[in-house]
């Protein structure tokens, strides 16, 4: 179902995936720095987490600003948080690259401001922990304060995201956290010899294990 979310004076598009039967928690889903919500990755995952009955809303936010990006998640948050049609109990907050990025940021936004637990959690498909071969200057900030249980799906050989580097910053990382590596592949995700519906297979799966535990836990 394809919606247009009030951002200040425009609209952002955006496509809701919905399961078949009434979902209590849903997956709020951007693209990274290039592409957009048709990136094939998200597209796979929505609907992968639809036919599994997690409703998923992908959106799409052009610009290279991590603060105009972060504000424009932020409108998508609130815009579900807000719908009649979707009354959901709790969000996941999911980005691939610099989407998850921003994700990350809209989170440690949000926990300053107010204290419900309308987020339930963070997933980031090859989070951008540092630019290619500049390992010193790691985007590790918003990951640090977030406190609620955090996914990280990685290539082990993305060169924005050196495997010591993150499995150091999760190590000091108060939040739960899980970090399943992709053996071999780079930061688009890409591996020799493996297809690509392949590859997304396994972080499908991943992401909707992981969704699950987390959702139980809250039940439990």
């Amino acid at each position: 179902i394809k919606v247009k979310i009030p951002f200040g004076n425009k609209y952002l598009d955006a496509i809701f995936s919905v399961p078949e039967k009434k979902s209590t928690y849903g997956v709020i889903l951007t693209h990274g720095a290039g592409g957009d919500m048709n990136f094939p990755h998200l597209v796979s995952l929505s609907a992968y987490l639809a036919s599994h009955g997690v409703l998923c809303l992908r959106f799409t936010c052009k610009g290279l600003n991590i603060v105009y990006r972060t504000k424009a998640f932020k409108a998508v948050v609130e815009y579900l948080k807000l719908s009649d049609d979707y009354k959901l109990s709790g969000v996941f907050l999911a980005g691939r690259s610099m989407g998850s990025r921003a994700a990350a940021s809209v989170i440690r936004h949000l926990s300053q401001e107010d204290d419900d637990d309308f987020i339930q959690g963070l997933i980031c498909l090859s989070y951008p922990l540092h630019r290619p071969k500049l390992q010193s200057k790691l985007r590790d900030e918003d990951l640090l304060f977030i406190g609620c249980p955090v996914l990280f799906v990685s290539g082990s050989a993305d060169e924005m995201c050196e495997k010591q580097l993150l499995e150091g910053v999760a190590s000091k990382m108060k939040a739960p956290k899980k970090i399943h590596w992709i053996d071999k592949a780079n930061h688009g995700m890409a591996v020799k010899g493996r297809t690509t519906d392949d590859v997304m297979e396994e972080i499908n799966a991943q992401v909707f294990s992981w969704l699950r535990e987390n959702i139980e836990l809250e039940h439990k």
